[in-house]
């Protein structure tokens, strides 16, 4: 079985506005939300094996607040591609090539558990073209809003690795936001 944990980052600022988008960093309210998604994370044995994280500020920001709370050992990959990601497509792509045979000789732990880091609108669109069962007030939750700081997480059986993802064929298992752990 595959995992897929996709969560969105946690809630950036605008103070600077002759900042580029790339460079904004964690508002305030982003710097609580991202360690209790992780703490979140951990209390339910989430371990993703490996991530994929955008190489954007605010992305790296929750990345490294998140990452104490998760165990074990895991590959983390920070990419442009993720941020430059136009859509569920796009990150699709991304994903599928984790199939691929990594180029050194080492095994790759927890690659059938695997966190994606990114950005609005590609990720609430991905997880919603994957999602194609699970409960129904988490789905619900998820086509009206992707907050800041959310996770979904989507199983997946029967598939041939992460090239043989394909739309409907997930199960959202969990649907969470910062304010439902208030």
């Amino acid at each position: 079985m595959l995992t897929l944990f996709l969560l969105r980052h946690a809630k950036s600022s605008w103070s600077d506005q002759n900042l580029p988008d790339f460079d904004r960093p964690l508002a305030p309210r982003g710097h609580k939300a991202a360690p209790r998604i992780g703490a979140y994370m951990a209390d339910r044995g989430f371990a993703p094996g490996r991530i994929l994280c955008s190489s954007a500020q605010r992305t790296r920001e929750t990345l490294a607040l998140v990452l104490p709370h998760l165990d074990g050992d895991c590959d983390v990959t920070l990419t442009r591609s993720v941020y430059e990601s136009n859509d569920e497509h796009d990150l699709l792509a991304l994903i599928a090539a984790q199939s691929a045979p990594p180029f050194t000789p080492r095994p790759v732990t927890g690659a059938h558990r695997l966190m994606l880091i990114g950005h609005n609108p590609a990720m609430q669109d991905l997880a919603l073209a994957l999602a194609g069962n699970g409960a129904p007030d988490d789905r619900a939750a998820l086509a009206e809003k992707f907050p800041t700081a959310a996770l979904a997480v989507l199983t997946f059986d029967g598939t041939d690795g992460w090239a043989g993802l394909a739309p409907g064929s997930g199960l959202l298992t969990h649907f969470i936001r910062p304010r439902d752990l208030d």
